[in-house]
This record gives C-alpha cells, sequence and structure tokens, in this order.
C-alpha cells in the first residue's frame, strides 16, 4: 500500500511538473519570449537601399559602407571609459551619457553608441573592439550622392527616433528612415528588408551555435530601385541659373505630368546632410531663417501669380459666354471703378481684342472680362462660386496630390470666402476685381503655375503631377497618375488664348525672348510683394513671374518659373524659362546672351534691403 501511495506521489508530482511545463512552453508565450531574449541573441543584416536614377537612366544616388558602435548594457563589463572614448574620437561625459541611454531604452537589446563611422575609423577600431565586451560594430549602408543639386527632391534619411521605434515595427533603435523627398515619398520601397541571424547561448552567454540550425535565420533583400521623370542635365542647369536668386522652377510633361525639373532657390550640397556631419549641417540649414534654404519653394512658396493668370481669365470669360474673341476693348492705361478706384495698365495699343490684349497683358481688358463673369449671375457670391470651379478644375486651390510629401494648397477664394469679409453679402464683383490679374486674394505656387501651363497646352486636360516614373524598371501603373483629368473649359476656347500667348513671344512682352527654331506660348507676370518689417506692411520688389509651353503643338515641356523680387516677369524669370525651355528641347544654348545675362546678374543686393534699409523698387 505505502509503494503504491508513493508511486501515486510520484506521478501526481511528475504530472504537475509537465503540465506546468507545458503551460509555459506552449499556452503562455511570455515565457517563450523571455526563455528566448536570455538564451538567444538576433543580429540584423541591414540591406542596400534602392538607387534612384533619373528619367534618362543617370545614377543620382546610391550606397556607401558605414560603421556603427552597437552596445548591448547588460554584457558590457567593467572598462577603461576614458580610453575607449579616445578610440571612438568622442569625450568620456558623451561616451557614459550614451550608455545611459542605451540602458533606459533597454539593457538587454542593442542600441547605437557612436554612428556611421568611416573605412579608415571602422579599421582602426576593428582590432581594439576585442577588449571591449558588450560592444561590437555594426555595418551599414549610408547615401552616396552622385550630384551636387536636387537636394530637396532627393530628400535624406537619418535615424529613428523612440517614438517611431515604438510605433513602426519594421524599425529597431539605430535604424534609418527617409526624411523628406523622395527618400520619405518611397521609403516602404527603397528601404528593402533587414535579414536576420538567431543565434543560441548558453548559461554563461557564450554563443554555441545557430538556434535550430539556422532554420529561422534570412537573408537581407536589397531595396527596389526607382527612375524618377527628372532630367538631371535641366536639373542642373536650372540650379545653376538660379544662383544669387530665390525661387522655384518647375517643369513638366504636358502629355504624361512628368516632373522634368524641381527646383528651390537657395538650396544646398545633399552630401551634407549625410553621415555625422548630418546633424551639425542640418541644424545651420534648419537657423538659416532668412534664405530659407530647406524650404521647397516649388511645392510649399505660395505667390500671387500676376497677369500669367489672365490666361484662366479669358478662358472662363469665354466659356461663360460674357465676351467674344473680336470685341475690342479700350485701354486707357488703365480702367477705372468704383468711386475713384483705378486699376492701371502700361502703354499699348487700343483697342484690344482677346488675343492681342494677352499678348500685350492689358489690365483693363481682363478687370473688364473678370467683372463679366462675377456679374453674369444673379448674385456675386454666386458668380465667385463659378468662378472658383473653373479654377479648381485646373488644380488651383488645394492639394494638387502629387508624390511628394510636402505642398501648400494656394488659395482660390469663393462666394464663402468674401461674406466672412464683408457680412451680409453686401460686396460685388469690383471688391475683387484684382483677382483678374492674379493679385488680390489669389495665391498658388510654382507647381500649380506650371500644372495650370500644361492644361492649357493640352487643351483642356492634364495628368496629375508625379516624380516617380518606374520602380525596378517596371513603368509605375497607379491610376492617379495614369487617368486624365479634364477641365471645365471647352478644347476651342483654349485656341485664342493659345494664339495670345504665342504673341507674347512674337509681338508681346517677351519678344526679345524668343528661342531661333522653337515656337514657344509664354505669358510674362509681375506681382506685388509684401513683407512686415517692425511690425509694419511693407512692399518690396515686385516678383517675377513667367510660365510658358513649347513647342506650340505637340508640346513637349510646360514650365513656370518664379524669381522672389526679380523686378518683372520678362526681366529674370523669362529669361531662365527661355533657357530652360532651349536647353531641354535642343540640349545646346543659342541665346548665349541671355544665358550670360542671368549667370552674371544676382539679388543678393535686393534680399538685403529689408535689413540696410536701401529702398525697394516698385512698379519699376
Amino acid at each position: 500500500m505505502r509503494k503504491l501511495l508513493s508511486l501515486f506521489i510520484i506521478l501526481i508530482t511528475g504530472f504537475i511538473f509537465i503540465g506546468r511545463l507545458f503551460y509555459m512552453q506552449v499556452v503562455d508565450t511570455s515565457f517563450v519570449a523571455l526563455s528566448e531574449s536570455n538564451a538567444i541573441s538576433v543580429d540584423y543584416d541591414y540591406p542596400q537601399r534602392g538607387y534612384i536614377f533619373d528619367r534618362n537612366g543617370e545614377l543620382l544616388v546610391s550606397n556607401q559602407p558605414s560603421y556603427d558602435v552597437m552596445a548591448i548594457p547588460r554584457e558590457i563589463k567593467p572598462f577603461d571609459t576614458l580610453e575607449f572614448s579616445g578610440l571612438l574620437n568622442i569625450s568620456k561625459e558623451r561616451l557614459e551619457n550614451q550608455l545611459d541611454k542605451a540602458k533606459i531604452f533597454s539593457p538587454r537589446l542593442p542600441s547605437v553608441i557612436v554612428p556611421q563611422l568611416t573605412k579608415n575609423e571602422f579599421a582602426y577600431l576593428q582590432e581594439k573592439m576585442r577588449k571591449y565586451e558588450g560592444f561590437y560594430i555594426q555595418k551599414r549602408s549610408l547615401r552616396d550622392y552622385k550630384t551636387d543639386n536636387s537636394a530637396s527632391v532627393l530628400g535624406y534619411i537619418s535615424e529613428v527616433t523612440n517614438a517611431e521605434v515604438d510605433e513602426l515595427t519594421y524599425y529597431k533603435s539605430g535604424d534609418l528612415i527617409g526624411r523628406s523627398g523622395v527618400e520619405k515619398q518611397y521609403e516602404d520601397v527603397l528601404r528593402g528588408v533587414k535579414g536576420v541571424k538567431y543565434t543560441q547561448k548558453d548559461r554563461f552567454n557564450r554563443e554555441i551555435g545557430s538556434y535550430k540550425e539556422g532554420i529561422y535565420d534570412t537573408l537581407p533583400v536589397k531595396g527596389k530601385d526607382i527612375t524618377l521623370t527628372l532630367d538631371a542635365k535641366l536639373q542642373a542647369y536650372g540650379e545653376k541659373l538660379m544662383k544669387g536668386k530665390r525661387g522655384g522652377i518647375v517643369a513638366i510633361e504636358p502629355s504624361s505630368g512628368e516632373i522634368l525639373s524641381l527646383i528651390t532657390a537657395p538650396s544646398y550640397d545633399p552630401d551634407l546632410l549625410v553621415g555625422r556631419k548630418r546633424s551639425k549641417n542640418f541644424t545651420k540649414l534648419w537657423y538659416d531663417s532668412i534664405s530659407k534654404p530647406l524650404l521647397n519653394r516649388g511645392l510649399q512658396a505660395m505667390y500671387p501669380p500676376g497677369s500669367p493668370f489672365k490666361a484662366l481669365t479669358g478662358l472662363i470669360a469665354l466659356e461663360e459666354n460674357v465676351i467674344d474673341t473680336k470685341e475690342g476693348i479700350s485701354c486707357h492705361m488703365g480702367f477705372s471703378y468704383g468711386r475713384s478706384a483705378r486699376m492701371g495698365c502700361h502703354h499699348h495699343a487700343s483697342p484690344l481684342s482677346m488675343t492681342p490684349a494677352l499678348a500685350q497683358s492689358c489690365n483693363t481688358y481682363f478687370a473688364k472680362s473678370y467683372r463679366r463673369i462675377i456679374e453674369k449671375f444673379e448674385s456675386s457670391e454666386k458668380g465667385m462660386d463659378a468662378w472658383n470651379k473653373h479654377l479648381e478644375s485646373f488644380g488651383l486651390g488645394g492639394f494638387l496630390g502629387n508624390d511628394l510629401p510636402v505642398g501648400q494648397p494656394g488659395r482660390i477664394p469663393d462666394g464663402e470666402y468674401y461674406n466672412k469679409w464683408y457680412p451680409g453679402g453686401r460686396w460685388t464683383a469690383t471688391y475683387t476685381l484684382s483677382n483678374a490679374i492674379g493679385q488680390g486674394e489669389v495665391l498658388a505656387t510654382p507647381i500649380q503655375l506650371a500644372n495650370f501651363t500644361a492644361a492649357i497646352a493640352n487643351r483642356g486636360w492634364f495628368y496629375t503631377p508625379h516624380i516617380l516614373k518606374e520602380i525596378d524598371d517596371s513603368p509605375i501603373k497607379n491610376e492617379k497618375f495614369t487617368k486624365k483629368k479634364q477641365t471645365t473649359i471647352s478644347k476651342e476656347n483654349f485656341e485664342p488664348i493659345i494664339e495670345g500667348m504665342f504673341g507674347v513671344y512674337e509681338y508681346g512682352t517677351a519678344k526679345f525672348l524668343k528661342i531661333p527654331g522653337v515656337e514657344i506660348c509664354g505669358k510674362t507676370g509681375t506681382a506685388e510683394n509684401f513683407t512686415k518689417i517692425d511690425g509694419e506692411r511693407t512692399q518690396l520688389t515686385d516678383h517675377s513671374i513667367f510660365v510658358a509651353f513649347a513647342p506650340k503643338n505637340n508640346p513637349k515641356i510646360a514650365i513656370a518659373v518664379v524669381v522672389e523680387n526679380g523686378y518683372w516677369g520678362s526681366r529674370y524669370a523669362g529669361r531662365i524659362a527661355s533657357l530652360m525651355i532651349e536647353k531641354y528641347l535642343k540640349e545646346e544654348i543659342s541665346r548665349t546672351d541671355l544665358e550670360d545675362w542671368i549667370l552674371n546678374n544676382s539679388l543678393e543686393e535686393e534680399y538685403a534691403k529689408p535689413l540696410s534699409g536701401e529702398p525697394f523698387l516698385i512698379n519699376q
């Protein structure tokens, strides 16, 4: 009986242990994670990031090797911190601070102590690392920029934050992530997939081999290469022309919506934000509140569009049947309206019909056309709403939906907007007359200006502008960028406007900018420019604006150029746009007189005037 009782007790005890082990190993997975974290080390093999090419196959961004000094706090044995900090070329205080941060993050997970060593630093340090238990060197790749331009488009990468590690399961402390431009927008495509290696350890924390013979180990998968729509040569040439100026250039292929050039000035060399120097250089760029090199003016700066907007005013007037192409309107150096208001205009022949009025940029013609549009409807509010809907169909007054992570919507006011300004609806078309010529409350970004120019070039339709052309040699199939968007304007109404824009080069405000052998349609613009100085609204030198497309038939390029404080449309922006068009279509420059003038003239003194107190040139 006693033998049976003893056997029974042994069996019961055995079942209890077996049940407990089963519960710990199968039912309660938290014990699995705990045991694995103690007995298994996880090492990541970082993939190469995908390469970036321009539309012609020119390599823009590749990779270069980099090495991080890593530490697992709980595995660190006592060591000479002064000696080790000297080897790492950092202060003892910084080393201790990094180790404290690593312990707070996790005692058992690796943390970056010193990121992005160079090849020489790695070679020197590698032989000495065996003295410092708990530390090791991890290889990864940094970006290697093959160009000194296009920084705002390409973007940069940097280490993930703790918040990102908590939110995004893919990333671990010390991982790199795209921060701006294409690097950010296409992070999931470019980053690749990390390889993982699991190593078994004994109770003395010594490696004893691959965990389960490596069945869970994986190799890294390189990120996918991408081809951008940019033309690298055109991009470099545009940045060269914008030296000493501030503003933006956007060029689009009308037939596809592909962005050929996207320039912001001033810019910076993308290599400045690579490696250990990134943080210091970024701080300098960030705190430059005067020239603002980190601001992508092509996508984010909102300007009054000025006289290029007259092309849209004319299109809406034709669509709403408030004017025809033959009617002549007299202009006596301006348009008087209301009790004492007057919109000035420059000297030109009078009267003018629509096509020559656009070529000569007559303010009076388009102010009267705008007034007729608004007054066609039973109330100014409804008239303004109809005007607004037409403009929205050209991609104005909202985000275009292009595939870059920054942008601004611009502003196209509607009836509700003015009802807030004038309660009770007691306002008329004359209250908003400046809208007719791209002033007043109208604002647009350079990419919006280029897009509506592309829509005019296409006689009424456009594709959403985009920067991505191919992923691993496969063309993009995103319907967002391959579906035509129609404007509200009938196709036949574009012809007189296009003839007027062609006339700008033939006999109008840009006739001295003609390019031999190229039929260009364009429009000059001069936009008033205000800022606050010592709390007072101050008018600065006008912005120079120009839009154009070429050739006139079967257009290959549509472009918008904005040069801040550039005096008037044809002075800076017109010259730059003409040169960019010739560069793209002919690859060589015949108008070296225009090129020499642009390269030898700077606006730096103009930009210094708010600080120097010198007078501005207004309406010159």
